[in-house]
């Protein structure tokens, strides 16, 4: 069975100086682009980055460089009283030592004081370093978020995309039943004059006309609903008028064996999976890092001062020595962090088992759907062979005067329905097959 490349019927478009022509490669580029909601996701993952840069900062030495300038009004001094050291003797005479009370004042005015103080965590390196992995799995997770954002961003440029092919289409053979309809009851209106017919039957002709009409407008109504919400997506002005370009013949005929790859290995790709093990994984550092709160804190510590302006004190000074402290509150409030994680970790193992269950019923139904949707591919391409038959066929007899206008008019609505559904197995099959590959994490492989 040949089946000749379909052209997709038209809104009726716009020319394109009067609209933007917009191809699905440029509508999904636009919405990466302009997208709010993704280049959120892309700041969340900006910042966690900076959230492990941050927690790795806390590996090194914590360095205290301070400084002070003091200005006394009073000074301290010390005073030395005549006597304090005895007398003298010198012949018959005696001299107090001192001789009269003597005030040395201690320091000066203006006071001046500089250091730096270094101090490195010991017993903590631990606690930091789980912090850090924690930290990275946060990021990890943002990751995947970003990239299940893109994913999904895509797959609904995808869906509004074709959807919006499959309602030109059917808005077309919609159009087509209007005029079939309208010629019927042009026939019937003829025949009532000539007395050949009955008003009932003209008000019943009349009613599907009508019917037809409504019909059209729900498709085109539906279609405005659909731009809309494409132009949303990718930043488009929303008063600008799309002009859609068909999608290419091979992207709507790529054919797959979904059981080629076991479940397992699909699964593992998963993006929501991914995300599930890392919770799990994140749950698992958090835990570690809880039980390093048991251990004293200690740590070695150095560090040179200077001042000037005190005399009592030496004007530089080095020192260097160890630090040791330990709440030993924190020891039972330790015991309740350390059961709320252990929780936190049987949630997550409990959600990646559901997450797991659900992903391989999602892979067999998404395989399901994927074999179905290439056999109504199928069907519909026979549809569509006898309907072109059929219509040749009703074109013969008319120019031969064999048949009525509404009689060819029934086969092109045919025909153009017969089209639309054969386009929509194949766009269906896309969004079915995109669909597929989100789920086994092979999306963004193509």
């Amino acid at each position: 069975m040949c089946i000749a490349g379909l052209t997709v019927a038209a809104v009726p478009r716009t020319t394109a100086q009067d609209g933007r022509s917009l191809s699905l490669e440029e509508a999904v580029e636009l919405a990466l682009q302009n997208n709010h909601l993704l280049n959120v996701k892309k700041f969340q993952v900006y910042e966690k980055q900076q959230k492990v840069n941050e927690d790795r900062v806390r590996y090194f030495p914590v360095v205290s460089i301070g400084g002070l300038y003091q200005y006394n009004t009073n000074l301290p001094s010390i005073t030395i009283e005549e006597g304090r050291f005895g007398v003298l003797p010198f012949g018959s005479a005696f001299y107090p030592l001192p001789s009269e009370d003597e005030i040395i004042e201690v320091g000066k005015h203006n006071v001046y004081n500089a250091g730096v103080t270094i101090y490195q965590p010991i017993t903590q390196i631990g606690k930091i370093n789980a912090g850090v992995k924690v930290s990275k799995t946060d990021l990890q997770i943002a990751e995947e978020e970003e990239s299940k954002a893109v994913i999904r961003l895509r797959q609904g440029i995808e869906k509004l995309y074709f959807g919006l092919l499959i309602l030109q289409k059917q808005i077309g053979e919609a159009e087509i039943r209007v005029v079939l309809a309208k010629t019927k009851l042009a026939d019937v209106e003829n025949a009532v004059i000539a007395g050949k017919s009955t008003e009932s039957g003209r008000y019943g002709l009349s009613a599907s006309v009508a019917g037809e009409e409504q019909e059209l407008l729900k498709l085109k109504i539906l279609y405005d609903d659909y731009s809309d919400d494409l132009k949303q997506l990718a930043g488009i002005d929303p008063s600008e008028d799309l002009v859609l370009a068909d999608v290419a013949d091979e992207n709507l005929t790529v054919i797959v064996s979904p059981g080629e790859t076991p479940v397992g290995e699909t699964a593992a790709k998963n993006n929501d999976l991914r995300i599930a093990s890392l919770y799990n994984t994140k749950a698992d550092y958090s835990m570690k890092a809880g039980k390093f709160n048991y251990l004293p804190e200690v740590g070695i510590l150095g560090g040179y001062t200077y001042q000037e302006g005190t005399d009592i004190y030496p004007r530089n000074n080095a020192f260097i020595g160890a630090s040791l402290k330990w709440n030993v509150q924190d020891l039972f409030l330790n015991r309740s962090v350390l059961r709320q994680r252990t929780l936190t970790k049987k949630q997550a193992e409990e959600n990646l088992a559901n997450t797991m269950e659900q992903v391989t019923r999602d892979i067999a139904r998404a395989s399901r759907k994927l074999m179905q949707s290439m056999e109504l591919i199928k069907v519909a391409g026979k549809v569509v062979d006898y309907r072109r038959e059929d219509l040749k066929i009703q074109n013969d007899r008319r120019n031969s005067g064999l048949n009525l206008e509404s009689d060819l008019l029934s086969a092109k609505a045919a025909m153009a329905k017969a089209e639309a559904d054969y386009l929509s197995a194949r766009l269906n099959y896309r969004i079915t097959l995109s669909e597929f590959k989100i789920i086994t994490g092979t999306y963004l492989d193509e």
